[in-house]
This record gives C-alpha cells, sequence and structure tokens, in this order.
C-alpha cells in the first residue's frame, strides 16, 4: 500500500464520499481469500444460523454471508491488516472498529440487484464516521453489476427511506435522485482493487445477467466515538419486518 497517497486520499474522500484504490490486496491475496470463501459457503455455512446469509430468489444461491467476523472469524486476520486500519482510522476520524464483515456474491446470471440507499439507514450511528472498504474478488465490469455513486451526496446528510423489500438490502431512500448513470461514479475494479465509501453516499446496482460472477468482499468500519441512533434503528426494525421469512 505504499502507492497510496493518504493526504489526497483524504481530500477525495471528503469531497465525493467515494474513493477507489488500485492493488489494496495481492493476486495471492485474492486468491487465498477467494478459496477460503468458497470452502466457507460448501462446507460450514449449512451449519451457521439463519443470519448468516441471504439467499438469491431460488432460495439455494447465495446472495450475501453476513457477520463474517462472528461465524468465521479467522478469515479477519486475512483482511484486517495493519495497513488497512491505519487507513479506517483516517476517514473515520478516531480509533476504527470494524463492525462487519461481509460479501455481495452477484453470481452470474441471477445475481440480485441492489436499490439506491445509504448505508447509515442500515448503520443508524451518529456522527456518521462509519464507512465501507468494498474489495473486489472477481473483475467488476459493466455488464456484471457494477456499483454507482451519487459524488459528494454524502454531504446531505441522511435522506428519508423507505423500505424495499429486497432481502438483504430492505431499506432505500425514498426518492431516487435524478440524476442520470452518465453523471455518476461507476466502480470498474479489477480484482484486489477496492472502493472506500462513506456510509451517507448515495450508491446501487443492477442486477448481474452476464455470464461472470461479481464477488465484493465488504469490511465495515466505524469510529468508536459513534454512537447508534434511537429512531433510524427503529426505522430499520420496521423495514425488516416487512420482509417475506
Amino acid at each position: 500500500m505504499k502507492h497510496i497517497n493518504v493526504s489526497q486520499l483524504f481530500q477525495d474522500y471528503e469531497r465525493d464520499g467515494v474513493v477507489r484504490i488500485r492493488r489494496l490486496l495481492t493476486p495471492d491475496q485474492v486468491r487465498e481469500i477467494r478459496e477460503e470463501l468458497d470452502r466457507y459457503i460448501f462446507e460450514d455455512l449449512s451449519g451457521k444460523p439463519p443470519d448468516a446469509r441471504t439467499f438469491e430468489a431460488d432460495g439455494k444461491t447465495v446472495r450475501n454471508l453476513w457477520r463474517l467476523e462472528q461465524h468465521h472469524p479467522a478469515i479477519v486476520p486475512m483482511l484486517a491488516q495493519p495497513e488497512i486500519v491505519a487507513l479506517a482510522s483516517k476517514l473515520v476520524k478516531g480509533e476504527p472498529l470494524l463492525c462487519g464483515v461481509e460479501t455481495f456474491n452477484k453470481p452470474a446470471r441471477i445475481g440480485s440487484g441492489v436499490p439506491y440507499h445509504q448505508d447509515n439507514a442500515y448503520f443508524c450511528q451518529t456522527p456518521a464516521d462509519m464507512l465501507t472498504i468494498w474489495i473486489a474478488m472477481d473483475p467488476v465490469t459493466l455488464d456484471n453489476g457494477p456499483v454507482y455513486y451519487v459524488l459528494g451526496s454524502h454531504k446531505a446528510g441522511l435522506l428519508p427511506t423507505k423500505a424495499s423489500g429486497v432481502n438483504g438490502n430492505s431499506m432505500g431512500i425514498a426518492e431516487e435522485p435524478g440524476i442520470p448513470l452518465s453523471q455518476q461514479f461507476c466502480g470498474l475494479l479489477d480484482p484486489g482493487d477496492a472502493l472506500i465509501h462513506h456510509c451517507e453516499t448515495i450508491h446501487h446496482s443492477a442486477p448481474n445477467t452476464s455470464e461472470h460472477s461479481r464477488l465484493g468482499l465488504l469490511l465495515v468500519y466505524r469510529g468508536t466515538h459513534t454512537q447508534s441512533e434511537p429512531l433510524l434503528k427503529a426505522a430499520y426494525a420496521a423495514a425488516n419486518s416487512n420482509l417475506p421469512v
């Protein structure tokens, strides 16, 4: 990570609410992590509680792995390297706490999309010093459902939300921004590249109708100085109560 200009990265993050980092992980690290995720899905996942995953509409293909820091803690040392923790510390403006390790698998042909949303509708933290490091395990192309971001949208704070009805992404913003895709930041990545986005940056992605999977591995950090906001947590709980079991 010596190639990263941390000062410039911080300025870009503060301005845009999202930054792209090339080669955050090496090819060997990506291969090792990808193999371990595959092993976990095929060998361990069936024995984990329901909150460990979300499935696609077919009821059997994994859409998300949740709470890997709890259900598969052995994977954390492979990810939370000192350089990554130090970078998170700079961006959350304090001591960073790893509070989530998860995936968006976006499998070939059936990977579902994600509605326009802000992560803090789920995280419910104040102040909003929280971020996600989104690491590509596969190439992310225009065809397999890249994440699009509305640059600078984090500056407006948390917007009104509505229940989306989407398992794994139950909260969306009430009104989609009238900004064409051509004016949004498209997160195209090679394996090992990463996106870091603020928890109130508006983003979304389309379904994956291509023949290629688009696995993303996410590390979620917050500053230890943040606190849960009861009203936000109540809205999130209400949205989840409307989802099918």
